[in-house]
């Protein structure tokens, strides 16, 4: 076996060396940052199922901020984000701001002279915004531009509601601040159909949907190439239709296929169809089996009476499979759509959205049915 690193990297929120289907977008953000104040690309919105890579497409915006001179601080999307936030922001620029005062005078005396002196505490120097707003004054006169970036968004969540009308403050204020957020389509969804940001609306969203075919092989061919090995266009296609577009199998393929071509100094064919053997077995066991199993049997049920569809559903035929009301499958349509199981396709239509998931439930199907006629007969 090869002694080399290997260069893919399927561990969620990790940077690729090659991100494949992106490049429009960190093109029009690096433009952005280089701009500054007045690109609506500053007001980013990233939305898709999980594996789509928008953890790690944050961190690359991250990465080209910092290129072009500004500083980042990044958080998820939980109670505490905001003082996060702000502590992220001292920490990034440290060598930017002034020290506040650790204490302050309480009392003075004469004869003999001396001084009282107490902790000042730091949640008495003002609000978050007053608090961010002092931090971003001191940038300005450096001119540094600050990007906040907010993973796995989520609706409901009062401190993401109070984030966003504060950065609507900054941005009227034109301020060089930018905030990049990302999460399943169903939160986001419903963050933007809260009427108290509906600023949001206005943001630049990006749906990351399924990468093309040839980014894919694009992006495997460039990583082995820059790794120092080479790959023939049979192998090439054997891989890049295993990832079906999916970002984290794009890694997961690669990851494996670099593990059996070993000291070899191309990819083969046969080291392409172990590889994507070994790549569809780790997908199963990391992402689909373990989301199957937090489904309920109502969830379940969902998916199965997706079956029958090609392509995309109508919940009054799911219901109608179900042998439920429209009103009850619904709330199974719910739950799947917040865990990025399916997702919305027009009005009263849905889809399965995560890749690799319609087969495994089918043969999750068919076992337990194999298993109900063992039993019967």
């Amino acid at each position: 076996m090869t002694t080399a690193r290997n260069p893919f990297t399927p561990t969620f929120g990790t940077v690729p060396a090659h991100m494949a289907g992106r490049d429009r977008i960190l093109r029009d953000m690096r433009q952005a940052f280089e701009e500054g104040p007045g690109n609506p690309k500053l007001s980013t919105i990233l939305i898709g199922a999980r594996g789509t890579g928008k953890t790690a497409l944050l961190s690359r915006m991250c990465d080209e901020a910092a290129q072009a001179g500004w500083i980042t601080a990044s958080t998820t999307a939980l109670p505490g984000m905001l003082e996060d936030l702000y502590e992220q922001t001292l920490r990034a620029g440290r060598h930017l701001f002034d020290p506040a005062p650790a204490h302050e005078l309480t009392s003075v005396s004469v004869g003999p002279v001396s001084a009282g002196w107490r902790r000042v505490p730091e949640s008495t120097q003002g609000n978050w915004r007053t608090r961010m707003t002092d931090l971003l004054d001191q940038l300005h006169e450096t001119g540094t531009g600050l990007l906040l970036t907010v993973d796995e968004v989520r609706a409901g969540l009062d401190e993401l509601v109070q984030l966003v009308a504060v950065y609507q403050h900054f941005v009227t204020e034109r301020r060089a601040v930018a905030l990049v957020m990302s999460g399943l389509p169903y939160h986001v969804h419903r963050l933007i159909s809260d009427k108290s940001v509906s600023f949001l609306r206005r943001s630049t969203q990006h749906q990351l949907g399924r990468i093309p075919d040839a980014d894919v092989g694009d992006a495997i061919r460039q990583t082995l190439l820059d790794a120092g090995k080479r790959i023939d266009d049979a192998a090439l296609g054997i891989c890049t239709d295993a990832v079906e577009g999916f970002a984290f199998m794009l890694q997961l393929v690669g990851y494996h296929v670099w593990i059996q071509s070993g000291d070899a100094g191309a990819v083969s064919v046969e080291h392409a169809r172990h590889g994507v053997v070994k790549a569809r077995q780790d997908m199963e066991a990391s992402v689909l089996a373990s989301t199957y199993r937090e489904l309920s049997r109502g969830d379940v049920r969902f998916l199965e009476a997706m079956l029958p569809d090609a392509h995309e559903s109508r919940v009054a035929d799911i219901a109608s499979r179900m042998d439920v009301s429209s009103g009850y499958a619904s709330k199974y349509k719910s739950r799947l759509l917040a865990a990025g199981v399916i997702g919305e396709r027009g009005r009263g239509a849905c889809a399965i959205e995560m890749p690799g998931m319609r087969a495994y439930v089918e043969t999750r199907r068919d076992e337990r049915l194999a298993e109900e006629a063992s039993r019967q007969s």
